[in-house]
């Protein structure tokens, strides 16, 4: 398969071919294009555009379209969809991607749509899904599965798989229940294939099985999946029931979204925000951070100023304090990145003493091997003095160890709070080893140059 790419050529031709409402044209272009590129070239366009385009083409093929569009050209496009319009495209999707679009209608419009999908039972499993909070299995969660009874036998469950297997796209595995709908294990193909007929599933399945419950977290549905290599995980209810599963299709979208989550407070956004998104939202995302960073800067710049005198008698001080917070920071920021990527893969455990400890150490060796090369540069560069030099060099390894332990301590410190700690590098880090970092500084070199 040719890798799609999109050109400004293409996009031209489409929309030539709607201005001038050729149609077959238009389908022909189309017609051999994967929907989620087709979703790709629909959010290059305008909301009339995307629209029309959305109309034209089947409901087997735009349903899965609008589930990879972005979210405000979704909501657009949707506003310009009549009820029965939308209930067409809900009745081939999947229950989970319905359900996340019936989510995004307004209140007013979620019962009129439902009422118009024909699939009742269809309806109802979107209409149950709606009840869990989206942020848990239970909201991730799609309701086709093939399931059958442990005291069915192998006849009857091959007859009743196959009615079954019509609703679902990929059957990734097959779950054992019992009278009650409770999850006992799941059953093999293998062993289906090579047993008599007449055997009781009850005496062939596998009662060993990976499950979640469906007020779980998707970060940990995520963790587990990764961690056992699964396609799929059933998921069940407060009492054991069997009520869905989630795939790993929708496990990549929860990673993908954890990352970007982490990235932008990393980075200092403390809201989910697109490029395109209002001025109004993006600084309100930005704003909080930056007051923060700004108030490390003046704390920075009080701690300076009480060491005005110092500059004056050395002030060979000044010209490094760049190189004391930089380094301060990019320490920081590498140790609560090592940290923060440990715990989200859960790969940090045990006491943070020993955690601590090996950052502490790993700092000093650090900081030596930076101040050995700054005691060369700054004597035969700056033609610092050796009593100079040394201080500097002596305050440059504490600041690295200090910002070292700072960097691990205050990640964990806040996973063992519950609070994300991807919040902990960034601009947190780097103001508060800016401030530390300086104070560090102008002490260890009054101690030393005792002005």
């Amino acid at each position: 398969m040719i890798p799609f790419k999109l050109t400004e050529e293409l996009i031209t031709d489409i929309e030539n071919f709607i201005e001038t409402k050729d149609n077959s044209a238009l389908l022909s272009l189309l017609e051999d294009i994967h929907y989620a590129d087709i979703a790709e070239i629909i959010n290059e366009l305008n909301e009339d555009e995307a629209t029309f385009i959305i109309k034209l083409l089947d409901s087997d093929k735009t349903s899965d379209i609008l589930t990879e569009l972005d979210d405000d050209v979704r909501e657009n496009i949707l506003g310009n969809l009549s009820a029965k319009e939308i209930a067409e495209e809900l009745d081939e999707l999947d229950t989970d991607d319905a359900a996340d679009i019936v989510g995004e209608l307004p209140k007013e419009m979620v019962q009129q749509v439902i009422s118009e999908i024909e699939d009742r039972e269809h309806a109802k499993d979107i209409v149950d899904l709606l009840r869990f909070d989206e942020n848990s299995a239970g909201g991730l969660m799609a309701k086709e599965l093939v399931k059958v009874n442990e005291n069915w036998n192998v006849l009857t469950c091959v007859k009743e798989m196959r009615v079954q297997a019509e609703n679902v796209t990929r059957v990734h595995s097959i779950y054992v229940v019992d009278d009650e709908g409770k999850l006992k294990g799941r059953l093999s193909l293998k062993d289906l294939l090579t047993t008599s007929t007449k055997t009781h599933i009850k005496d062939v399945y596998i009662a060993k099985v990976d499950y979640v419950n469906v007020n779980e977290k998707p970060e940990e549905v995520a963790r587990i999946m990764s961690k056992y290599d699964l396609e799929a995980i059933p998921v069940i209810d407060e009492i054991g029931r069997l009520v869905g599963r989630i795939t790993i299709d929708d496990i990549v979208d929860v990673i993908r979204e954890e990352a970007e989550k982490d990235y932008q407070m990393a980075a200092g956004i403390s809201q989910d925000v697109e490029a395109d998104d209002s001025i109004w939202e993006l600084t309100k995302a930005r704003w909080p951070w930056l007051l923060i960073g700004m108030m490390g800067g003046i704390g920075a710049a009080s701690i300076i100023s009480g060491f005005q005198e110092a500059l004056t008698k050395f002030p060979v001080l000044l010209i490094f304090i760049p190189l004391m917070q930089a380094t301060a920071g990019n320490v920081g920021v590498q140790s609560s990145a090592i940290v923060v990527q440990g715990l989200a893969n859960d790969t940090i455990k045990g006491a943070i003493w020993g955690r601590l400890g090996k950052e502490l150490l790993l700092g000093l060796v650090n900081g030596l091997a930076l101040a050995f090369v700054f005691l060369l540069i700054s004597h035969f560069g700056f033609k610092t003095s050796y009593l100079e030099s040394i201080a500097i060099g002596i305050a440059l390894v504490t600041v690295v160890v200090n910002a070292a332990v700072i960097g691990t301590f205050i990640p964990i410190f806040l996973n063992k709070r519950g609070i994300d700690p991807a919040i902990a590098t960034g601009p947190f880090i780097t103001t508060s080893n800016d401030v530390l970092g300086i104070l560090i500084y102008f002490s260890i070199a009054k101690a030393i140059l005792g002005f």
